[in-house]
């Protein structure tokens, strides 16, 4: 998490920003390009989810722990029965081959601390998937940036909302604005603290009431809601 971080000027990281942009509006797979974007835009925002953190116990706990979400510190979901967190975690990457060791690493945070917390925001995403039962499509990515807007104030979601909803089909942005955004906007902000929850401790917990327990509103089924 450390070792590939650089400090920047303030110009410098203005140039990174821009740069990132720029380049992830061409080409939106490149998360190495959005993560860089967040970690420019949002200084500011990762203080105030590291004060925040402090000022909860679980979130304490989580920054003197520093836990890490890779394979070998998670791999214990596979083991959990049937309902739990941790199989639904587990259900969630493994149908889609996903490994938590695909993210790329914080380069431009000035301190530890914020390093790890920015790090943390980026590793919990797929604990958030899992917890909304958003799909991992365009509109369920662009509904999670909602959310993750919401909840940590980061300018990069926001963007990312925009630039998402701009490579919609008209039928897609009809769905996305009736049904997720609204959604996403109530749910972001009646879920407890997310960034403050210590999920790992979590998963042989059963799921609907870690949901219930962290005001968590899964994302209803549009089809359902449209023909009600």
């Amino acid at each position: 998490m450390l070792a590939a971080r650089v400090n920047l000027k303030g110009w410098q990281q203005a140039a990174v920003a821009v740069g990132s942009a720029f380049g992830a509006l061409l080409d939106p797979k490149r998360a190495d390009l959005i993560a860089a974007l967040g970690e420019t835009t949002g200084k500011p925002a990762f203080e105030r989810v590291l004060q925040r953190m402090k000022n909860s116990a679980e979130g304490r706990e989580i920054l003197l722990e520093r836990p890490r979400v890779i394979s070998t510190r998670v791999s214990h979901a596979w083991d959990m029965p049937e309902n739990t967190f941790g199989a639904a975690y587990a259900q969630f990457m493994g149908s889609r081959n996903f490994s938590p060791d695909d993210r790329p690493p914080v380069r431009f945070m000035e301190t530890d601390d914020l390093a790890f917390v920015a790090t943390r925001a980026r590793e919990v995403h797929d604990f958030w998937h899992v917890l909304f039962g958003l799909p991992t499509n365009l509109i369920g990515e662009t509904a999670l940036k909602v959310i993750e807007f919401e909840q940590m104030f980061l300018p990069m979601c926001m963007l990312s909302v925009v630039g998402g909803s701009a490579r919609f089909s008209e039928k897609q942005r009809r769905l996305f604005f009736q049904h997720y955004f609204p959604w996403a906007t109530k749910a972001g902000v009646k879920a407890t603290d997310l960034m403050s929850v210590y999920y790992e401790k979590h998963f042989h917990e059963d799921l609907e009431e870690v949901r219930r327990s962290w005001g968590i509103v899964p994302c209803p089924d549009p089809k359902a809601t449209s023909s009600a």
